[in-house]
């Protein structure tokens, strides 16, 4: 009989262990599964230590409307990526005016190009050559490859993307002397870029998670907020994208100078 008892307790410890483990399990999940929500609400999004990233930047387009760029230097900015061209003959048609603006504060600036899947890399580099002019100083050419359209749901063929990417970034390399940034996505990045387009410093856009932590891969900028509010902008988009450098700021100030 005493066996018999001390058997049952073994057993019941057990039982009641058990039940406390998968308990704790189920609560373990259910955070993860809040923590998942919002983040994709935009309840919680990366705030990197601005120790560990000293510089910080902003990227902008025409939907930033008119903007204040002193008023940006005052709050930190040290680097801006201004949206040119997109395609074979889009430009911004804010472009010229905030390249010219930005150039008068001690902002560094560069230029982004949208990739298009449907027209040659060759005109497209033509489009942004026209676009951009040569500065010193200026952070090199940013390639921007996500998707737009029916891309979204049905992405490129990857040999069809690295045509158009090899002759845009050729062209743009020899013409201003420095390799051109790729922008890339988790999904552009492991599709098209991984493997491929390695010896290219990348630019990526991760709003909810560290980019090391998903692309396993070195990174130069990091496009961390698309849901930024600054002073100094008027446009239809109420918020404006933040961005940070992955070194110090005297790494920055040596980074890509010809």
């Amino acid at each position: 009989m005493l066996f018999y008892n001390r058997s049952k307790n073994r057993a019941t410890r057990r039982f009641h262990l058990k039940k406390k483990l998968s308990a704790a399990i189920a609560l373990a999940l259910i955070a993860c599964l809040l923590i998942v929500i919002l983040m994709f609400e935009g309840v919680i999004r990366p705030n990197p230590s601005h120790t560990r990233y000293p510089v910080r930047g902003v990227d902008v387009s025409s939907y930033q409307g008119d903007i204040d760029w002193h008023m940006l230097e005052a709050q930190g900015i040290s680097f801006a990526f201004i949206k040119a061209t997109e395609g074979s003959g889009m430009i911004d048609p804010c472009f010229q005016q905030n390249f010219y603006r930005a150039g008068e504060t001690s902002i560094r600036i560069g230029a982004y190009h949208f990739l298009s899947y449907d027209s040659p890399g060759s005109t497209q580099a033509e489009n942004f050559i026209a676009a951009v002019p040569k500065t010193p100083g200026m952070l090199p050419p940013v390639i921007d490859v996500e998707f737009y359209g029916e891309y979204i749901s049905n992405h490129p063929d990857k040999d069809h993307v690295s045509e158009i990417l090899d002759d845009i970034l050729f062209l743009l390399t020899k013409h201003y002397g420095l390799k051109p940034i790729i922008y890339v996505t988790r999904t552009s990045y492991s599709l098209y870029i991984k493997d491929t387009f390695d010896d290219y410093d990348l630019w990526i856009r991760d709003v909810y998670l560290h980019p090391f932590t998903v692309s396993g891969t070195n990174w130069t900028f990091w496009q961390y907020s698309d849901q930024g509010r600054l002073e100094g902008y008027e446009g239809v988009e109420a918020y404006i994208d933040l961005n940070v450098f992955n070194g110090t700021l005297e790494d920055f100030n040596n980074y890509a100078q010809i």
